[in-house]
């Protein structure tokens, strides 16, 4: 049985490697989840003074886009643009429905399972906890994760006690409320896109004096992504929603690590949705697509690796893919 609710789902679409990712998105909500009947929203930024370059995506993606059943919806960059890329799932948000639910994902994204089906509660936001310990940064001279945190908890007058998991010890980094970007979803974009610009532009001018030595690049958007969740209510996903990061849902990050960790079912679904012409012919205009993809690089990276028993951590992963000289993204 389907979830009831309707909803829409919002990535983000741009000249270079997303507007590839967007068309692998959009062929695998279609393929393994059918009966999806929100909107797709690719949010695409316009060319302005944040973009030396035009973002737009080109004319024959946006074609292929459309006949999938994507809607390409622009927007302008008003904080971030080219300096902060990730501000774009932050301003984007504005061009969802306000008071319609909404999941985001980020774009390098493969669905392989019914996302109907995942039993969301918009009412209690929440987002991935697909992360590691990358923020904040243990310095030698920092102050520690409960003062960095409740500084910020703090600065934008919210409760910082009730955000921590206590099953967790003081200052191990679980404690905290933080997760990974990669997707998450709440029952107003527009409240929600609100917060989250007002946060991570307060967090990037006028940081607290705690952050002093932390750095917000890559991570704005992560540090205040829990700050946001939090003020509206949610709080770290419950077990209904494990079929996000698992049967439902792969955020793959880079081809090369999807075919050098990635279950078999994920990578047999990746190659059933590019296989068709219509898509085969646009992906390999993309370098890394034409060699992972179809000319094999994806298997070669695959047979290095044994799945059961990993490397612990993903830098030793990329680092033996780099050496065998097929690192591509």
């Amino acid at each position: 049985m389907s979830h009831a609710l309707p909803f829409n789902i919002m990535i983000v679409g741009q000249a270079g490697r997303l507007q590839y990712e967007a068309l692998i998105f959009a062929a695998s909500l279609r393929t393994f989840s059918p009966d999806f009947r929100g909107k797709l929203l690719v949010a695409e930024p316009q060319p302005g003074p944040k973009w030396p370059r035009d973002p737009r995506m080109s004319g024959d993606i946006k074609d292929a886009l459309t006949a999938l059943g994507a809607e390409i919806r622009p927007f302008q960059s008003v904080y971030f643009g080219h300096s902060y890329p990730y501000g774009n799932k932050i301003e984007g948000l504005q061009i969802l429905p306000a008071e319609q639910p909404f999941v985001f994902f980020d774009t390098d994204t493969l669905i392989t399972g019914d996302l109907t089906r995942v039993p969301f509660d918009f009412d209690r936001p929440a987002a991935s906890m697909n992360r590691g310990p990358t923020w904040p940064v243990e310095e030698l001279y920092w102050p520690g994760y409960t003062a960095i945190w409740k500084s910020l908890y703090d600065g934008f007058g919210l409760d910082f006690e009730s955000s921590l998991d206590l099953a967790q010890p003081d200052e191990y980094w679980e404690r905290y409320l933080y997760f990974n970007a990669g997707w998450f979803f709440g029952n107003d974009p527009a409240a929600f896109g609100k917060l989250f610009t007002e946060y991570a532009v307060a967090i990037r001018d006028d940081p607290p004096p705690e952050l002093v030595i932390q750095p917000l690049d890559p991570w704005l958007d992560q540090v205040a992504l829990p700050l946001v969740i939090h003020a509206l209510g949610g709080g770290r996903p419950d077990a209904g929603l494990r079929g996000l990061d698992g049967a439902v849902t792969c955020h793959y990050r880079a081809l090369p690590l999807l075919y050098a960790r990635g279950r078999d079912t994920q990578i047999t679904a990746l190659e059933e949705v590019t296989a068709p012409n219509k898509i085969k012919k646009l992906l390999k205009q993309y370098e890394p697509m034409k060699r992972m993809i179809y000319q094999g690089r994806g298997h070669k990276v695959r047979a290095m690796f044994d799945r059961a028993a990993l490397p612990r951590h993903e830098k030793a992963l990329r680092n033996k893919i780099k050496a065998a000289g097929f690192w591509m993204r």
